[in-house]
């Protein structure tokens, strides 16, 4: 960006004498599972209000299917489970949050039990399965493959049972607010009236999910826009590992069709990927075939795609029972069926779509940021579960902990309320701009095709240095504006952190985990067994 589109801080002009204002001990953005569950946590000893910019169920959890990981059976381990975390992490991951995460999985499963989340039942315990990456079964499902609309809904109707806690829907939020002393004291935004409205808060936690709509190819939800690291980024806060990208390798590929999931517990009940001539394949690239990490399977259905030159590759399921499938995995059946597709003789057209993003805002163990006041959890933080690499279904793992954890943390820290807040006068004016105003639906369409071309599956460097030059042009004449609707906003957001992320992508001159490089194919821990971080102050 040019210096001065970098120190722009605000995306709208903010006068807080003339703005609608709310306040709260807690401001909470994003009703997925790290944001409810942080809300049912602060609500022990403070007051809440939680925001989202659709529906309370707009979220990537809603529509998670696999399940949670946790070793809740007891074949299984806390050493085992952290275990397979750091090996799939490649080198990245931070060991002590690994354990922590994972030691306090199967109390919090036990809890949503309790919270009467529907877990699917072997006998009287939670029923497990296996998934890739792991070396037991320990994958926690519940109505077959609805897992994270359960626990979504359990929760949803946990929090609105509680008088602390206060849900605001359709409200877009467009930045953080900032006082200068690098302290977050709310945000400004634009309620479901379509009026600007100022939220004080004494604390603030981003649980504003991922990032997918970035790519044309995708298995998010439309609220997708890495929304949260672009307003954490513009107020300062550190990022980290923003190169690290999730691929899902099976998404439902049919021309003229939104991607949908297949998820990855079919791989782990048994079933086989088939190229376009029906010949299985996996074992070409991974010894432990179907059930190889993400990110080699990913890359080996797009290799096996360009030998035989073909759009897609296929998920055999016809040696599953058809009564069971349809039990086992009811949401899949359904979709299948919408499309005629008949398990017991037609192949699943499957190919990979960007699913998950491993880096964000920094935290330390509790959620805290460098920002004052400032939280993160969730798909929007980089806590270091992760790694280079997320295994399968720690992702709702990491949102019920250290959604707790954050959540903790604001309950039990003094003044830590609104009584507390002192509210700054704020007069932020923008400059007018002559510059032309681009469709900012065109620079959407465009910006995912260049995201899923030049920073997806594969990089190297010049596609990389083009994707940087391609989004500066289009943020001359984007950044500069002033707009008044949440798709204005969301592409300059998606302008910002598609940048970031190609720039981190170019720096990472080596491959780990889910970055892959054509020009550096190999793994260089001298140089690089490092997080890349940034942030507006380099």
């Amino acid at each position: 960006m040019s210096d001065k589109l970098e120190f722009r801080r605000y995306l709208v002009d903010i006068d807080s004498i003339s703005s609608s204002q709310l306040f709260t001990d807690c401001l909470i953005i994003g009703t997925g599972i790290a944001g409810l569950r942080a809300a049912l946590e602060t609500a022990e000893h403070r007051n809440v209000i939680v925001v989202c910019k659709g529906n309370v169920k707009d979220s990537n959890t809603f529509k998670a299917q696999g399940g949670i990981a946790s070793a809740i059976d007891e074949t299984d381990s806390f050493e085992a489970h952290t275990a397979d975390t750091l090996k799939t992490g490649c080198g990245m991951c931070d060991e002590e949050v690994v354990e922590l995460v994972v030691r306090q999985g199967p109390e919090l499963i036990e809890q949503l039990l309790g919270w009467d989340t529907e877990f699917d039942l072997s006998g009287s315990r939670i029923a497990t399965t296996l998934e890739g990456g792991h070396s037991h079964p320990r994958v926690a499902h519940a109505h077959g493959d609805e897992t994270g609309r359960i626990i979504a809904e359990a929760l949803i109707e946990k929090v609105r049972q509680n008088s602390k806690i206060r849900i605001l829907e359709n409200f877009f939020v467009i930045d953080l607010l900032t006082s200068n002393q690098n302290k977050c004291m709310g945000i400004i935004g634009r309620n479901s009236r379509g009026e600007s409205q100022i939220i004080w808060a004494a604390r603030t936690i981003l649980a504003t999910g991922g990032a997918g709509r970035l790519y044309r190819e995708t298995t998010n939800p439309e609220v997708a826009t890495g929304d949260g690291v672009a307003m954490a980024y513009r107020a300062g806060a550190v990022l980290r590992d923003l190169e690290f990208v999730q691929f899902h390798p099976t998404t439902l590929y049919i021309a003229g069709a939104t991607r949908a999931l297949i998820t990855e517990t079919l791989r782990g009940e048994g079933a086989i990927l088939v190229d376009n001539k029906g010949r299985k394949f996996m074992k070409d690239y991974h010894e432990a075939a179907e059930l190889a990490p993400r990110d080699v399977v990913s890359r080996a259905i797009l290799s096996q795609m360009r030998k035989t030159e073909s759009t897609n590759v296929h998920l055999d399921v016809s040696h599953f029972d058809k009564v069971y499938f349809a039990k086992r995995f009811p949401f899949i059946n359904e979709l299948l069926d919408s499309f005629d597709i008949d398990i017991a003789k037609d192949l699943i057209p499957v190919r990979p779509s960007a699913h998950y993003m491993i880096g964000g805002v920094k935290t330390d163990s509790s959620g805290k940021t460098n920002i004052d006041n400032l939280y993160a959890c969730g798909e929007v933080a980089s806590t270091g579960l992760h790694g280079a690499n997320r295994l399968g279904s720690n992702s709702l793992l990491e949102g019920l902990v250290f959604g707790k954890m954050a959540g903790r943390a604001v309950s039990q820290s003094s003044k830590a309320t609104a009584a507390h807040l002192k509210h700054p006068l704020i007069k932020y004016q923008i400059p007018h701009s002559d510059r032309t105003r681009l469709d900012t639906d065109d620079v959407r369409n465009s910006l995912r095709a260049l995201m899923w071309r030049n920073v997806g599956i594969t990089r190297s460097s010049q596609p990389l240095a083009e994707a940087q030059e391609i989004i500066r042009f289009w943020q001359r004449y984007v950044m500069d504006k002033v707009f008044d609707s949440p798709e204005g906003w969301e592409c300059q957001n998606m302008l910002t952190v598609s940048l970031l992320m190609a720039q981190s992508a170019q720096k990472r001159q080596e491959s780990r985990g889910v970055h892959f490089r054509r020009d550096f194919p190999d793994c260089d821990d001298e140089r690089f067994k490092k997080h890349i971080e940034i942030s507006r102050e380099q």
